[in-house]
């Protein structure tokens, strides 16, 4: 029998929900990916976002989650789909409507880039809707390709579209 030890690694991840109770397929997001082993080790407040790119949809509620979670990006990927799909996520179209979409924003200073997956996530830097949360809870991480702080990229996204904090992040967790 051969063990393999798989060190924990740190994530941030992004939530969206635009149908049905927004709010609750956060809450629901959340607890399912602290079912399956990761650890939240912070949360940013609950946004209500103007849709990016095809706007006739409802808004949605986003939040950013810091993770730590003992698997490979690939394995997160795998794991934060089926997640989607238990939620009853239902393919449309592309930036359409979704009862929940978790992405994977950034895997410590790790570097992806298969026709999977991508990390950093290669839009993140452009919305809002990414960069306010997660510069509410990491403004001093330092992105890898762009070797530039979260606060700075915040500052720079060129996304005219509305964002609303609804719900204050709840205390931090001691990390």
């Amino acid at each position: 029998m051969v063990l393999i030890f798989m060190a924990k690694m740190k994530y941030f991840l992004s939530l969206g929900s635009n149908l049905g109770d927004r709010g609750r397929h956060l809450k629901q997001a959340r607890l399912m990916i602290e079912k399956s082993g990761a650890r939240i080790l912070k949360q940013s407040s609950v946004y209500e976002t103007e849709p990016v790119d095809y706007q006739k949809q409802p808004w949605f509620y986003n939040q950013v989650l810091e993770v730590e979670i003992a698997c490979n990006p690939i394995s997160l990927l795998d794991l934060i789909k089926d997640i989607e799909q238990r939620m009853k996520r239902r393919p449309t179209f592309d930036k359409g409507p979704r009862v929940i979409d978790i992405d994977i924003l950034l895997a410590e200073k790790t570097v992806v880039q298969t026709q999977k997956l991508m990390i950093p996530h290669p839009r993140m830097s452009f919305r809002n809707f990414i960069m306010i949360p997660l510069n509410e809870i990491a403004p001093d991480l330092v992105h890898p390709l762009f070797h530039e702080t979260v606060a700075e990229l915040a500052r720079s996204t060129g996304d005219a579209s509305a964002i609303k904090k609804i719900e204050e992040a709840p205390q931090q967790l001691a990390v």
